[in-house]
């Protein structure tokens, strides 16, 4: 199994959407002879993009895995998501990479979401590669794709490559470790000198890059300035260190559509990545403390996994899918999951393979396999040795930033709504349900409109549920601006048992996020111990429907000081309503005025687009914090209400070409200016009629 463990490459493929990572993952099976024909996700039959909702967009959604072997290797190729709506599950899946290659088009040079997923790679403290794709385009250009990748990325690019021609003349590449030129001719490649029209560029980028690798290598440097020359294999060797050290990035390039220059990939793959075995212990904690213990990747070890993916399979129910860090896995048997204290049977071992599965005998350490039907086991979770117990550090899901209020199509769906999205919700971690009580409406949370579009034409294809998406309410909330004493009194002495409750409250303003307090200050006994807390529930229940317009009254006090009671009339209940009575009365008396949920947002924006932006942020009454530099991008941190924001999603992608990006969570309530009360007032009243 040690053996096997070298011989392991898991790469990520991973940048921005339309970037061409699919068509690339298709090019690397078909060549090394996986698959019998070539998919293609224009015609909606490449293996890795295989969902409905995928084939419908042309783009992955979710992370695929296939793998090939090379000079006796075997490669895991985790295809995933470049679109911003699905990167919760582009980040948890780049948990089972032992290096990423970043797939960045020719045309479009580096994109928002590439700078993401780089951000992701550096995370997980992943060896990179840059694939500059699609070379062969209009107005395709390789080194302006590469200028902007050294300008924006750290560990620095360097390149291994030149193009030879460009946009449709593009027709191969200049190797510049081995000094050759490798021209293709119908996918075919033929190895020969280097055009005499590119042997000057090739010689000054062939000594940059030998200092460039030197780097990573004392012992190399030091035959380098003694000026020996430096065999492929000296450069391989240090190449490799480079990448596992993450010292640089080597920069290839080509057009896996046209199949140019993609082999050059699986010589790299396979001498410059690293096996899991060189990657170091995977870092976790003894279950139930906080004590650190870790696991070397070394199939010696005790068995340890964590589980970074869940699909929901209509035919085999649930797969969970896992990365095993350490140790060896046979068939079937039993192992244990310290997240949720349970140990788990599973009968057979599958290896993913696009939309299929195939069945293995055993697995080792470093390899990506699933099993089905777990009962307990999800996303994020563990899997262990059961007397070897370790819970293994995982990265969360990335929170949603757009929600919607889910109302169902059919009467009495509600039920098989909360049923068919938790099961969705086991496989997409980036979603959340919940049930908002001030507002009564069902709100889906998700990383953006999309996400959300697709969840719901799953639910449709899946479980038959359809629903309405409509924009949530805003859950405003009321309060006081000054200090007010009244009596609250309640009567009620004719006929039979009588009811006689009286209260005197001081009712004054807290600070922003303070709540309602309470405080007894009866002295003498003017009202009995056993009815103060009736007076305050009285109150407490009472201030859930304001006097403006029925939300909910907080930040204040109110002081309970003086009253009477009657010795027979006098009960719980009918202080309760005298409670109530007071905080009616003071609430009409002590200036009542609307709150509304602030959130805190960071918008990520180009350069170009920062004015547009900032406009845009103070038109929706935002209140800019502060701006910081991060790559070519600017990030703007504000504080906006959340009736200005609640679709924000597309008007920014509107704004920035689709290269903006944002994040928001609730930060505080605020007053609503005076001049926009009386809307929000008068349609919460027409709501209520």
């Amino acid at each position: 199994m040690a053996d096997m463990t070298e011989k392991l490459r898991n790469i990520a493929l991973i940048g921005h959407g339309g970037s061409g990572k699919t068509t690339l993952a298709e090019v690397l099976l078909f060549n090394a002879g996986v698959t019998k024909r070539l998919g293609s996700v224009d015609e909606g039959n490449a293996v890795m993009d295989f969902e409905p909702e995928e084939l419908k967009r042309r783009s992955s959604i979710s992370s695929a895995f296939h793998q090939f072997e090379w000079k006796k290797t075997k490669i895991n190729l985790i295809d995933t998501p470049g679109d911003q709506n699905f990167f919760s599950d582009t980040r948890m899946c780049m948990q089972a990479a032992d290096g990423a290659l970043v797939v960045i088009d020719a045309v479009d040079g580096v994109k928002v979401q590439s700078e993401q997923a780089w951000e992701f790679a550096e995370e997980f403290n992943l060896p990179v590669m840059i694939y500059i794709n699609k070379v062969d385009r209009e107005r395709a250009d390789f080194f302006r794709a590469f200028e902007d990748a050294k300008n924006i990325f750290d560990p620095k690019p360097i390149l291994l490559q030149l193009p030879i021609g460009k946009e449709d003349e593009f027709k191969g590449v200049v190797d510049l470790l081995s000094m050759k030129a490798i021209t293709y001719a119908d996918g075919k490649a033929s190895v020969g000198d280097i055009p005499a029209d590119l042997k000057e560029t090739a010689d000054s980028e062939r000594e940059a890059l030998v200092e460039n690798i030197a780097e990573a290598d004392d012992a190399l440097v030091e035959k380098y300035l003694e000026g020996e020359e430096l065999s492929e294999s000296d450069l391989y060797g240090a190449l490799q260190k480079g990448v596992l050290n993450r010292t640089f990035a080597p920069v290839i390039c080509g057009a896996a559509l046209k199949q140019i220059a993609v082999d050059t990939l699986y010589e790299l793959f396979v001498e410059a990545m690293p096996a899991p075995s060189q990657r170091g212990p995977k870092a976790g904690y003894e279950p139930g403390t906080e004590t650190e213990i870790s696991r070397a990747p070394d199939p010696n070890e005790p068995f340890s996994a964590l589980v970074f993916k869940t699909i929901a399979d209509p035919y085999s129910g649930r797969l969970t899918v896992f990365k095993i860090f350490s140790g060896t896995l046979a068939g079937d048997g039993t192992f244990y999951n310290p997240n949720r204290d349970a140990k788990e049977r599973y009968s057979q071992l599958l290896q993913l393979t696009g939309k299929e599965q195939k069945q293995i005998s055993d697995a080792g350490t470093g390899d990506i396999v699933a099993v089905a039907k777990l009962k307990e086991t999800k996303t994020g979770d563990t899997l262990c040795d059961p007397n070897n117990r370790i819970e293994l550090k995982s990265a969360a899901p990335l929170t949603g930033t757009v929600s919607y209020a889910i109302v169902p199509k059919s009467q009495g769906d509600e039920d098989k709504i909360f049923s068919s999205l938790s099961k969705l919700m086991e496989e997409d971690s980036a979603l959340t349900l919940e049930r908002n009580d001030e507002t009564r409406e069902t709100l889906l949370t998700g990383m953006g409109q999309v996400h959300i579009e697709t969840v719901v034409e799953r639910l449709k294809r899946k479980y038959n549920v359809e629903v309405t998406l409509t924009l949530p309410k805003v859950p405003y909330k009321e309060t006081i601006k000054k200090a007010v004493s009244v009596q609250g009194r309640h009567k009620k002495q004719s006929g039979g048992h009588g009811q006689y409750g009286d209260c005197w409250v001081q009712f004054e303003p807290l600070p922003r996020g303070s709540g309602f307090q309470f405080e007894d200050k009866i002295v003498g006994g003017v009202i009995p111990k056993t009815y103060i807390p009736a007076v305050e529930k009285g109150i407490a229940e009472a201030c859930q429907k304001g006097v403006l317009a029925g939300f909910p009254c907080i930040d204040f006090k109110a002081v309970l000081y003086d009253g009477s009671y009657h010795s027979v009339d006098s009960s719980e209940m009918a202080f309760k309503i005298a409670g109530s009575l007071a905080y009616k009365k003071a609430a009409e008396q002590a200036e009542p005025t609307l709150l509304e949920p602030v959130m805190e947002m960071e918008v990520t924006t180009p350069e170009e687009f920062m004015g547009d932006v900032m406009g845009d942020l103070n038109g929706r009454r935002g209140r800019v914090l502060g701006m910081e530099g991060k790559g070519k991008n600017q990030v703007v941190k504000a504080n906006v209400p959340m009736s200005e924001v609640l679709s924000y999603a597309p008007d920014l992608r509107s704004m920035t070409g689709g290269r903006g990006i944002f994040s928001m969570k609730f930060s505080h309530y605020d007053e609503v200016p005076a001049q926009l009360q009386q809307k929000i007032i008068e349609a919460a009243k027409a709501e209520e009629e």
